[in-house]
């Protein structure tokens, strides 16, 4: 082994094709990985007190599960207890809905329909570590042999476990994403481009788009990479450029039929599968099928001259059927939901804001894929598999300048990091294993694979902001606003069995609030609910005199209020004489009566009182 693994990739790639060994098998090895991360992802959160992970989202998807499950229809993704009289149109999939609730049918015939939940939300997200393992492993040998697929392996362990996604609960589609992402680049870093690898990677794009919007930039930027690969290698690359545009085509043809109702097909939406990105993604198609058709034979920099007329015949179908997603669709929220709502969720703050009040954290959402592209850039820079190196580098980037913008993207910039990561370590492996005694050589390989770890850059900004004891300490003492019960099953408890009505509450207890009671509520943390949020933001700003007729042009029924509640906090901050903050006071308006609750509760329950 020591005499294969100091062998260049080259000739160590080639040994292992004439000698294949169970333990390089990459579906074997990356079975024996998940299934060592699945049981540790059981043991560490065996103690949950809950079922649905503690995302709104988690919460969110379950009651659309329910809706799914009590005969809404497929093409039916309005959520009629949301927001203002008449509902909300969610932007989620039924790509996501269909197999949990298929979980849940099945563990019906086995547990109670509580229990059947819990247990298809605890297998979800466990289920789904497998088929990651898998493509991770995969990307890892292509770009690295077998020894870069054990590390790969070992890099996306820990990612998993780092993750929120992947732990018992979390049925948000980012887990999904995540997966097809790298399935997507398992089959894009494939060096012999056969074409049935690069129609793979078109299916698992096509199922990104249906999922949800937020790997558009990612999927834009793997199509640019077919396209441009075409372009560089001509001929030799037009049977993968074919069956990758025709593919794709295909594919998103079937996505977005199969999850548009006919009623909405001339409908531009940019944060879901819509006309607009489904003329786009097939202009694209479109404009490379040809170009391999009848253009592959032509010089390069004809193929390239090809490539850009392609890409302008893109633009302006994007700009004829979508010119509106050519910006952050968020640009156009109220600069009150900005202020009030947006500039609080942390997911969504950039890197000033986070270099700001949590400059801890940095590491973890920028060094690693930073430290990706760097390496790509060497390899290219050098000339050595450029074309797979730029693809890789072009993968990471653009979810990294996500991050910049938006730290949501750091997950995915992360993932990406991994294979080209998984390369440097092996290579300075190599060295370390060539010459043992190289104290600088070992030193170089170990720290390498320290700063590839985001969890190692978690426990390094720790110790660099808070000092060493500090950054170890067991706990540190949490604000009152994070351990106030706002939105558990008991927390909501007393106002479960009144006839269904309309609530007024705060946006976080939005989605508790609909999985827990039969009431509609007002505001829940989605831009598609403007109207409701607004609704529910000016009620807790208001003067109560204010407040009372906004409740009933809002024809609220129920108040439901948590003193801790960080949008409450800052609403009774924002208006001292506001109804949250005299609610906060103490003082009862007169058109409010108090419901009753067994013992201590943090949420305070109110009947709107009837002007009769």
């Amino acid at each position: 082994m020591a005499q294969t693994l100091a062998m260049p990739p080259e000739a160590a790639r080639t040994a292992e094709k004439k000698a294949p060994l169970p333990w390089s098998h990459p579906a074997l090895v990356a079975l024996a990985y998940a299934v060592v991360v699945i049981v540790a992802q059981l043991v560490i959160h065996r103690h949950l007190a809950d079922y649905v992970g503690p995302d709104n989202d988690d919460a969110m998807r379950l009651v659309e599960v329910r809706d799914f499950l009590a005969g809404q229809g497929w093409f039916d993704m309005m959520q009629y207890r949301l927001g203002l009289d008449g509902g909300t149109l969610m932007h989620w999939s039924r790509f996501i809905d269909l197999p949990i609730a298929s979980l849940i049918l099945f563990f019906r015939m086995f547990f109670s329909p509580e229990g059947a939940e819990a247990a298809a939300l605890t297998v979800w997200p466990l289920m789904l570590v497998l088929p990651l393992m898998v493509f991770m492993g995969l990307a890892g040998r292509r770009v690295a042999g077998v020894e870069g697929m054990h590390f790969s392996l070992i890099l996306t362990a820990m990612f998993v476990l780092l993750s929120p996604r992947f732990v018992p609960g979390s049925i948000d589609h980012d887990n999904v994403q995540l997966g097809l992402v790298a399935l997507t680049v398992a089959m894009l870093v494939d060096e012999n481009h056969r074409p049935r690898n690069f129609a793979v990677a078109a299916v698992a794009l096509a199922i990104q788009l249906g999922i949800g919007a937020e790997t558009t930039p990612f999927v834009a930027v793997a199509c640019m990479s077919v396209a441009c690969l075409w372009a560089w290698k001509g001929e030799a690359f037009a049977p993968a450029a074919k069956a990758f545009a025709l593919t794709l085509t295909i594919a998103v043809s079937a996505a977005f039929f199969s999850l548009v109702p006919p009623r909405f097909y001339s409908m531009v939406t940019c944060d879901n599968l819509s006309l607009g990105f489904y003329g786009i993604t097939s202009a694209g198609c479109v404009g490379l099928l040809l170009s391999a058709l009848f253009a592959s034979r032509l010089s390069r920099q004809w193929r390239i001259a090809v490539l850009l007329a392609d890409g302008a015949f893109v633009f302006a179908t994007t700009v004829a059927l979508a010119p509106q997603c050519l910006h952050n669709p968020l640009a156009d929220l109220d600069p009150m939901l900005v202020d009030l709502w947006l500039n609080e969720i942390t997911e969504a703050q950039s890197i000033f804001s986070i270099a700001r009040t949590q400059p801890d954290t940095l590491g973890v959402f920028y060094a690693t894929g930073l430290l990706a592209m760097v390496f790509c850039a060497i390899r290219i820079l050098r000339g050595d598999r450029a074309g797979l190196f730029a693809i890789l580098m072009a993968m990471v980037a653009i979810n990294w300048v996500i991050t910049l913008v938006q730290v949501r993207g750091a997950e995915f910039a992360n993932l990406l990091a991994i294979p080209p990561l998984a390369l440097m370590i092996a290579d300075l492996r190599r060295g370390y294993m060539a010459d043992t005694r190289n104290m600088r050589s070992a030193l170089l390989y170990a720290v390498t694979v320290l700063v590839s770890a985001p969890a190692v850059w978690a426990i390094g900004g720790l110790l660099v902001t808070k000092g060493f004891s500090n950054g170890f300490a067991i706990a540190t003492p949490a604000k009152a606003e994070e351990t106030a019960d706002c939105a558990s099953k008991t927390a909501l408890a007393p106002i479960a069995g009144l006839q269904p009505g309309v609530v007024a509450a705060a946006s976080n207890m939005g989605a508790p609030l609909l999985r827990f009671t039969p009431h509609r509520t007002l505001s829940g943390p989605y831009h598609r609910d403007p109207d409701g949020m607004l609704a529910e933001l000016h009620i807790g700003l208001a003067e109560p005199q204010r407040a009372e007729a906004l409740l009933r042009e809002a024809k609220v029924t129920l108040v439901a209020f948590c003193k801790e509640d960080p949008q409450v906090l800052l609403l009774s901050e924002r208006a001292p004489k506001g109804l949250y903050a005299y609610l906060s006071a103490g003082r009862v308006p007169v058109y409010l009566e108090p419901i009753a609750t067994q013992g201590e509760s943090d949420v305070q329950f109110f009947r709107v009182k009837s002007q009769d």
